[in-house]
């Protein structure tokens, strides 16, 4: 069956069912092209949350799954591809969190919502790469313990200098493996281009940057933006996406490291299997949604 077949069959089933898809922007395009939304892991469960739709098939990794399950507790949530995990999200278990609390306890603990729903719940907010400067600098407690990603920490310690930010050190294997030789020799390569990337980069990669911010920021600003030429610091799908947008600009990939293979794990046939009874459903405890639920709710109010 070729692509465009099964994309119509795709489509044909979720219309029969009243099933929403939602992908993740470093999805591959055959997928996002039959997607009811694409987006960054939060923007997918808030519109998760306002679908009529009873049923949600998520084609990411699971945290994001149990993100929209958490925000939307009565609908079936499922993971089109179970094996797609995150390793940052994974960096931590709850022994070592807690353990970590033990030695700051008068700190605000803040988690990037890269993380699973049993991190979140002993956590008091959590933030995205888009809100977590904003939301930092408003929590009263001057005292800030961040998880997991010590790169996005570090960016925001930078941002926000008042804050005394203790950051574990965990990260996105991907985003942290591009080194800042690597930068230089894109920079090299492409001198007129502009350097977009993602705050997960290493800080050297960053200070680098002509821009730094979340994956939506990036395509936002390499969209309006009345430069020709963009080196992209994030997944190396963006790019793609990007170029497919705006065909009269070019874009390059900072490093050809910047391959997420969990992203890359789910495939269409993945999603038509999912329509059709496979993938995964995501089921959890009511006292975890609940309790994984109050620093999500507390980041949307903030």
């Amino acid at each position: 069956m070729t692509i465009r077949k099964l994309q119509d069959e795709i489509l044909k089933i979720k219309e029969e069912r009243g099933v929403c898809i939602l992908a993740h922007s470093y999805q591959a395009k055959e997928i996002t092209e039959v997607a009811d939304f694409t987006g960054d892991s939060f923007a997918l469960s808030t519109a998760a949350e306002k679908t009529a739709a009873n049923t949600v098939v998520v084609c990411g990794v699971r945290f994001m799954a149990e993100t929209v399950k958490i925000l939307s507790p009565d609908k079936k949530v499922v993971l089109a591809n179970p094996n797609a995990g995150c390793p940052m999200a994974e960096n931590f278990d709850i022994e070592m969190l807690e353990e970590a609390k033990r030695q700051y306890p008068d700190y605000t603990v803040v988690a990037y919502i890269n993380t699973t729903a049993k991190l979140k719940a002993l956590c008091d907010v959590c933030v995205t790469s888009s809100s977590a400067v904003s939301i930092v600098r408003k929590i009263e407690n001057p005292n800030i313990l961040f998880i997991p990603d010590c790169n996005l920490g570090n960016y925001i310690a930078g941002m926000v200098p008042e804050k005394n930010i203790k950051i574990l050190q965990g990260n996105c294997p991907i985003h942290a493996g591009v080194e800042l030789q690597d930068a230089e020799l894109a920079r090299a390569s492409h001198p007129d281009a502009l350097l977009l990337v993602h705050p997960e980069c290493l800080p050297g990669v960053s200070k680098m940057a002509d821009f730094v911010g979340s994956t939506s920021a990036i395509m936002d600003y390499a969209v309006n933006s009345p430069e020709k030429e963009f080196l992209i610091g994030t997944e190396m799908s963006i790019v793609h996406h990007l170029q497919y947008r705006c065909p009269d600009k070019v874009f390059y990939p900072l490093s050809g490291k910047l391959v997420c293979p969990d992203m890359r794990m789910t495939s269409l046939p993945d999603l038509y299997l999912a329509l059709t009874g496979a993938g995964e459903e995501i089921v959890m405890d009511p006292e975890l949604i609940n309790a994984a639920g109050k620093c999500i709710h507390r980041m949307i109010n903030s």
